[in-house]
């Protein structure tokens, strides 16, 4: 049982990452980080005022939505979610399991040392 329980967590640290990535991906116009921006930003509304909520919700789409899909800022918003975001999901490991980038030039097979 003890087993079990351990492959499931293996496979749960690999696997949902990837499958929240493929969800924002396919169903909204976010990653993780822009996600993550937008949730913060909801919380931080000001007033109870209809009009003003209205206007906040504008300006926090817009702010998230630069590091969204589409966004100016995507490829930044893409790092922060591959290589921040889903490195704390899976205690600082990349998706291959090593603690290093594997494209780290000059490097070659020190992630593979690490895991």
């Amino acid at each position: 049982m003890e087993w079990a329980k351990q492959k499931y967590n293996e496979q749960y640290e690999v696997w949902m990452p990837w499958i929240e990535d493929c969800f924002l991906k396919y169903f909204t116009k976010d990653n993780k980080a822009s996600y993550s921006t937008k949730e913060q930003l909801d919380k931080a509304k000001v007033t109870g005022i209809d009009q003003v909520d209205t206007l906040q919700d504008g300006v926090h789409n817009v702010a998230a939505g630069q590091v969204g899909q589409g966004g100016l800022l995507q490829p930044v918003g893409d790092l922060v979610s591959n290589e921040g975001i889903n490195r704390a999901e899976r205690q600082g490991k990349d998706d291959q399991g090593g603690y290093l980038p594997s494209s780290v030039p000059g490097i070659p097979g020190l992630s593979g040392l690490m895991k």
